[in-house]
């Protein structure tokens, strides 16, 4: 149920057609895993604590720098040297009180992932590397916890949901991790503010519409969106399901 303070704080919302209070209470009870909170998952966990996700974790080793700030929107100058799961616990808290936020203020691996990931509804993946990447695609199919991958640079980037055992997975359309130095970082080629905001506000409407409508028909599942914001070109590919695909294919998990 929702209280008198709920239901003015998101009325906005619930009176959208087919979202209603019977959606609010579903993102209320939902758990969210955020891992990373640089540009894509400032925006990310922005809008899914504005929306009303009840409890989301999140995931970040690293302090907030100067440099964050023309597109981390969570961190504030004042945030300069702090954990930046502690800086956006800090400003989430008083844009939602009723929000838990549970900080992870560590780096994701083989050995911890399944532990900090188990129990969550929904995954958003919102890291800087292909490392971390294939790391959630592969243990979140092995456990079958649906998610949604983002990659920003410069103007440009990429976004697809996958949803275990049912769409095609991150590993169907990147084979396999690239190799260090073989691919731009953001601090060698850049980023502008406004790419990753675009990107984190799609990963985030992808959680609420998985969360509220479970229609994968509405989802960027076995589809991909680029956006290259320079050119203001925006397009959706079909994804297929490899058959051949070491992580979610039928054959290999037979």
């Amino acid at each position: 149920m929702l209280n008198e303070k709920e239901k003015e704080k998101y009325n906005r919302q619930t009176i959208i057609p087919n979202f209603g209070q019977k959606g609010q209470i579903k993102l209320k009870n939902s758990k969210v895993l955020v891992i990373g909170l640089g540009g894509l998952g400032s925006a990310v966990l922005h809008y899914l604590v504005c929306a009303g996700v009840g409890y989301i974790g999140i995931v970040d080793k690293d302090k907030v720098e100067l440099s964050n700030l023309n597109r981390q929107i969570l961190h504030y100058e004042t945030s300069v040297g702090k954990n930046k799961t502690t800086s956006a616990k800090d400003k989430m808290n008083q844009l939602n009180q009723d929000v838990l936020i549970e900080e992870f203020n560590l780096t994701l691996d083989e050995e911890n992932i399944e532990s900090i990931i188990s129990g969550y509804d929904f995954i958003v993946e919102a890291s800087d590397n292909f490392e971390t990447k294939f790391l959630v695609n592969d243990t979140c199919v092995k456990i079958g916890i649906p998610f949604v991958i983002g990659g920003v640079h410069q103007f440009e980037g990429q976004i697809i949901t996958v949803i275990p055992k049912f769409s095609a997975c991150y590993r169907c359309v990147f084979k396999e991790i690239p190799e260090k130095g073989s691919y731009p970082t953001t601090s060698e080629e850049g980023i502008i503010g406004t790419t990753a905001g675009l990107f984190g506000v799609v990963e985030a409407n992808e959680v609420i519409k998985f969360l509220v409508f479970k229609d994968y028909g509405k989802l960027l599942v076995n589809k991909m969106l680029y956006i290259d914001l320079q050119y203001n070109t925006f397009d959706t590919f079909q994804v297929n399901r490899d058959e051949t695909c070491s992580i979610c294919s039928e054959n290999h998990n037979k």
